[in-house]
């Protein structure tokens, strides 16, 4: 009576592959559909951040529009605006993070707006 009950369960090794087969299919599915666009774009973002320069046109995560003037190591700064006030003209220009920077622009997209 016990024999027959340990050649029972002992037999089941090609099935229990077969029942983690949908599991194993599903990791590879969500690999190719998920994962592997994101690190794509992920390696895209970072080789736009490298190649900042002066004059590039951006925006930010935020929806801020403005031209680099400065590059640092982790920090950007961009001219926004050009006032013409009672002291001649100015430029205002603020200071983000460079992971801040989403969307680099085509040159002169800033005079179009």
């Amino acid at each position: 009576m016990f024999i027959s009950n340990a050649y029972a369960q002992a037999g089941g090794g090609s099935e229990q592959l077969f029942g983690f087969l949908p599991i194993i299919l599903m990791f590879v599915v969500l690999y190719f559909l998920m994962i592997r666009p994101q690190m794509k774009r992920a390696k895209e973002h970072r080789t736009m951040l490298e190649a900042l320069k002066k004059g590039d046109e951006v925006i930010t995560g935020g929806g801020v529009v403005g031209r680099v003037t400065k590059v640092g190591e982790a920090y950007v700064t961009l001219e926004v605006a050009q006032t013409d006030g009672k002291n001649g003209s100015q430029t205002i220009e603020m200071q983000f993070q460079k992971s801040a920077i989403q969307t680099l622009l085509p040159n002169g997209t800033l005079k179009s707006l």
